[in-house]
């Protein structure tokens, strides 16, 4: 991350803090500042002083699950600290908890005077983002109340509520105003002679639609050991490589991150469910696709991952066409959001569905899942849904009147609907963007996959054998027209996409491993492309980049013309594998967890595709999200693909 903040993550409660434990609430920054529940801003300041002055960091804040750092008042050679404070902080579900320890370095009695500044300003998330973009918030009033231990923020706008209470132990002297919204609590603090004090904060963020009050730890010890213990079962029984112990590592601390990284969502019957989330901080939200890949990613070691993510995503298939026509019957979200600009429609992500590729990758997680842990009842539960799911894919996504997954740009969504979604991500060699209906090379491998799960689970599970002999035409032709359609043949190598007259958009990428991972193309094709993207263009020597080198499109710093994604080059390893290229898979792997120890054996979103040979560490991307689910579960992948040997 930039700017110097720190994440704490606790399912879908995160905070980012700077060095000495402020949240300044700064707008324009490199990562959302504050404590964020259910995409509000629960926190946006909290600023500690001392004798009326932010104190000095002796040792900055650490990155891990628990914030500590130590502070002392300025001063200087001459006239050394009067006393040290020690702070430690730590997030809950809905909640941030905070301990201050203040020890005298005098042998004589010393009065402190402690401020901590606090307001709740309910930002929603996507107002902080850095596309410039305002929302109108008419009627939105907040409200501040002195309680005898603390104070409490409040924000409405017409239906929509949200409530913040600090409170404190011991409680503050008084309550100070501040003239700009914020409140300040302040403590007179004496110190006996190399005594001690102790302050304990304690923040409960009520968002809006949940009804009940969040139980707030009773410090960040008791935060930090709940987490702590949720990390230790996700890690508990897995049998990781003994031969490799860095690929160990990065699968243990990728766990890790998926304990963290589970939010809460509802199944088709209305039951509690956790999922994984996309990641933090700008996505700790259901992300479709995201969470499909993260699940089968660990669906050989944690299996309960897409035993939550199928039922959740099943619940939030959409039935009907919406207004925009994103949502079509048996299309399944790309992503739900529950913020206040969501909740007023001055966003579309509510329940969003500008996807083309998470409906047959449910499909695709839905027949794994059955393989792998024979819970057919799983598979008979969810077969209205996999029914619409392969209907939407047939009829609305193309398959029939286009013979592909086709999708078209959302005017106010997103302009690609494919994993590599940002705009220009879809283009020529030459940079140029590709406009009017986009059919996207993986998807189509995607489909192909699903079509021919899905008729295994037609035969084996619903003895439907007219079904499935229908979805295995179905592959068959699809696989016959994608080889004749996609190929270029001066360059051996599959066309990024296809746009909406046929023409093939020649720049060469990472997509097409993802044919590798679904079987798409032939053996003689399969190989020849497995054995191109270890060529120098594409391999970084971190990973497989996501365009090659020397094309003009090529960006080592572009979100997807080059940089390098550890969840892509996951998918590609398994493809790999499954060509039977496994000395080639070994290297991406090699690369991935090189990489991951470079940074406490956890993998970022994306890296920058500067090759390895002239920057022996991996380069960051500026805007990454720090801990993302799919990069977290992509060593499992790798060690599915490489055997750990």
């Amino acid at each position: 991350m930039t700017d110097r903040h720190h994440l704490l993550v606790h399912g879908g409660t995160f905070a980012c803090v700077g060095d000495g434990g402020d949240i300044s609430g700064v707008r324009g920054s490199g990562s959302p500042d504050g404590l964020f529940v259910r995409d509000a801003r629960h926190l946006s300041r909290w600023q500690l002083t001392a004798d009326g002055a932010v104190p000095e960091s002796l040792t900055p804040v650490a990155d891990g699950d628990t914030a500590r750092c130590v502070l002392v008042p300025r001063g200087g050679r001459q006239e050394p600290p009067a006393y040290t404070i020690f702070r430690e902080q730590a997030v809950g579900e809905s909640a941030f908890v905070e301990s201050l320890r203040l020890t005298s370095n005098r042998p004589v009695p010393t009065t402190v005077r402690i401020a901590v500044t606090a307001d709740a300003d309910f930002t929603d998330q996507f107002e902080l983002r850095s596309d410039h973009r305002t929302y109108t918030k008419a009627g939105a009033h907040r409200s501040r109340q002195v309680r005898d231990d603390g104070v409490e923020f409040h924000y409405r706008r017409g239906d929509w509520t949200s409530r913040t209470t600090v409170t404190a132990e011991p409680a503050p002297d008084g309550v100070e105003e501040t003239g700009t919204g914020a409140r300040r609590l302040v403590w007179s603090l004496d110190l006996a002679p190399h005594g001690t004090a102790e302050l304990a904060l304690r923040v409960a963020a009520r968002p809006h639609g949940v009804d009940r009050e969040p139980p707030v730890p009773a410090s960040p010890t008791a935060a930090g050991d709940q987490l702590h213990a949720l990390e230790g079962e996700f890690v508990e029984g897995v049998a990781f490589p003994t031969g490799w112990p860095e690929l160990a590592a990065a699968c243990a601390r990728g766990l890790a991150d998926l304990a963290a990284l589970q939010v809460p969502a509802k199944g088709p019957d209305g039951e509690e469910l956790r999922v994984p989330a996309g990641g933090a901080p700008w996505f700790l939200a259901l992300l479709g696709r995201d969470a499909l890949l993260t699940s089968l990613f660990a669906l050989p070691y944690r299996p309960s991952l897409a035993a939550a993510t199928l039922p959740a995503l099943a619940a939030a298939q959409a039935t009907e066409t919406g207004r925009d026509a994103v949502a079509q019957p048996g299309k399944i979200v790309h992503e739900v959001r529950h913020g206040e600009l969501a909740h007023f429609g001055q966003v579309p992500y509510g329940r969003y569905y500008g996807s083309v590729d998470a409906t047959p990758l449910f499909l695709v997680l839905l027949g794994a899942y059955v393989e792998r842990t024979g819970d057919t009842a799983m598979a008979r539960r969810l077969e209205p849904h996999a029914r619409a799911a392969i209907g939407w894919m047939l009829d609305h996504g193309g398959l029939t009147s286009c013979g592909y997954l086709v999708y078209r740009a959302d005017q106010g969504g997103l302009a690609n609907q494919n994993w590599k979604d940002s705009p220009g991500a879809i283009c020529s060699a030459d940079g140029s963007r590709t406009h009017g209906p986009v059919l996207a090379a993986g998807a189509q491998g995607y489909a192909y996959d699903a079509l021919r799960r899905t008729a295994q689970l037609a035969r084996a599970v619903w003895g439907d054998e007219v079904y499935a002999a229908l979805l295995e035409q179905a592959a068959g032709d699809l696989r016959d027209r994608f080889q004749r359609d996609f190929w270029m043949r001066d360059r051996e190598f599959p066309a990024l996409a296809l746009d909406g007259e046929g023409r093939q958009v020649d720049a060469l990428a990472s997509d097409a491993g993802h044919l590798l991972w679904s079987g798409l193309l032939d053996k003689e094709y399969g190989e020849a492309v497995g054995r191109r993207l270890l060529e120098p263009d594409f391999f970084s020597g971190w990973g497989v980049r996501t365009l090659a080198a020397g094309q003009p499109a090529y960006h080592p710093l572009s979100y997807h013309r080059g940089s390098v994604w550890p969840h892509d080059n996951a998918l590609i390893a398994l493809g790999l594998s499954r060509y039977g290229l496994h000395d080639e898979a070994r290297t991406v792997a090699n690369a991935l967890i090189d990489a991951a120890m470079t940074t406490g054996h956890r993998l970022p979103e994306v890296l920058a595709g500067y090759d390895r040979a002239t920057c022996p560490e991996p380069v960051p991307y500026p805007h990454a999200c720090a801990r993302e689910s799919r990069s977290a579960a992509a060593p499992l992948a790798l060690l599915t693909a490489v055997g750990g040997v």
